[in-house]
């Protein structure tokens, strides 16, 4: 067992670890605003929930490279496709949200003089830039041109990560996650698959405090063999912090035991509720955490679907979040003798907070407010031939091992005291 949990060639997970061979998917769900001129007089936003919206998704590891200190870097990339006939509606649905790029630069430009909010205002009148879009769910989430864009690059070169599209998602698609490099376990298996660096880092320098920049568990595929029934930990480039999921009970999926784990009610808590996340501060309410350090500065927020396990001021604040444990709630379904995960669903929900900033026209009477733009889940099992294969390899063969030398044990007692008697 413990030869094949590791990151070697020779073993059985190295290339379930290499290429991805269970079937994964990405459901997206957008909300779109049902009341867009209201809510700029200042009344409360309305959202409809539309989807999912769903993409097969495809992952694979490409520049392995071995290291002398037990260790092998990486880097992975996702590549996703859509999938109609597992979607309620089509990428060319149009939807009405908030123009991301408009009410981003507002907030962003708050606390400038007058006369530069006025000449934004002015630059957003003259490029025709309203605080709400109407546009498909595929420019939406890949990117569509938009000449505040360009004009962006044009006067600040390097701002921008983005050149000639906006989406919310236009980095998610045929991308990697960054270098990570992890412990193989050929030397140490307790800390197989352990981060050392991504990126070359040992922690971030996103936030305010070490314990939050710290870059803690593995890459969230796998973990070390034997788990204790505790918590489990991983770094993830997407919410730019490491996570930390705690045990919630036993169970199996398909025959094999698991341990299932889910976020603990901390986990986006504000540093009022949990002063160890004070460090990801300055926080709003409960239940959503700050990532402009690491999306521009741009107010940016993730939380859980419909602020689940958040503060109910958030979910009061527009008309149309209905949060539930059953369908917003994550949890992923780790085999604790190798460490692998049978069945998963990570859930993240991206917001914006937007608001009225005085100067700039565009923002009309906007009262502030945590505004959800989409949630999506990334769900996969093992199953059909890899689910086979797993069981046999790493669970029904270990088992009849571990039973047999008892058997043998147990045959072994009588030829021990026959021999003895003999003598």
């Amino acid at each position: 067992l413990l030869q094949n949990v590791r990151i070697d060639p020779t073993s059985i997970s190295f290339s379930m670890w290499k290429d991805i061979p269970v079937p994964f998917y990405m459901s997206v769900y957008l909300f779109e605003v049902l009341n867009p001129k209201e809510a700029l007089q200042g009344a409360k936003p309305v959202l409809n929930q539309r989807g999912p919206y769903v993409y097969r998704e495809y992952r694979y590891k490409t520049n392995i490279t071995f290291h002398d200190n037990d260790t092998v870097s990486f880097l992975e990339y996702r590549q996703l496709f859509f999938q109609p006939n597992m979607s309620n509606g089509t990428e060319e649905d149009y939807v009405v949200v908030p123009n991301v790029l408009v009410m981003g630069a507002a907030v962003m430009m708050e606390n400038q003089p007058n006369f530069v909010k006025l000449l934004l205002s002015g630059a957003l009148a003259g490029l025709k830039q309203e605080a709400f879009m109407n546009r498909t769910v595929g420019e939406i989430l890949w990117g569509y041109e938009d000449p505040l864009l360009d004009a962006i690059n044009t006067l600040v070169p390097g701002l921008m990560p983005f050149k000639e599209k906006f989406g919310l998602f236009i980095e998610l698609n045929n991308s990697n996650s960054g270098l990570f490099t992890v412990y193989t376990g050929m030397k140490n298996i307790s800390r197989v698959h352990m981060v050392d660096s991504w990126n070359g880092l040992k922690k971030v320098n996103y936030w305010r405090s070490d314990e939050c920049n710290m870059i803690n568990g593995t890459a969230g595929e796998m973990w070390p063999p034997f788990m204790p029934p505790t918590s489990l930990e991983f770094y993830s480039p997407d919410a730019c912090r490491s996570m930390t999921l705690v045990y919630e009970q036993s169970g199996k999926f398909k025959g094999v035991p698991t341990y299932r784990f889910v976020a603990p009610k901390t986990l986006f808590a504000n540093g009022t509720d949990y002063p160890p996340n004070e460090g990801f501060c300055p926080c709003m309410q409960s239940g959503i955490q700050n990532v402009s350090t690491c999306r521009l500065k741009a107010p940016m927020f993730i939380s859980h679907p419909h602020f689940y396990n958040a503060d109910p001021s958030l979910v009061n604040a527009v008309e149309g979040l209905h949060p539930s444990e059953d369908q917003h709630a994550l949890f992923l379904d780790v085999h604790p003798m190798t460490g692998i995960p049978m069945n998963c669903s990570i859930k993240l929900q991206l917001n914006q907070y937007i608001k009225h900033v005085s100067g700039i026209i565009q923002t009309g009477k906007i009262k502030p407010v945590v505004l959800p733009l989409l949630w999506f889940a990334e769900s996969g099992s093992i199953e059909g031939s890899v689910l086979k294969q797993f069981y046999t390899n790493l669970v029904l063969i270990p088992s009849l091992l571990d039973y047999l030398q008892y058997i043998f044990l147990g045959l072994s007692v009588p030829l021990i005291i026959s021999a003895a008697v003999l003598m």
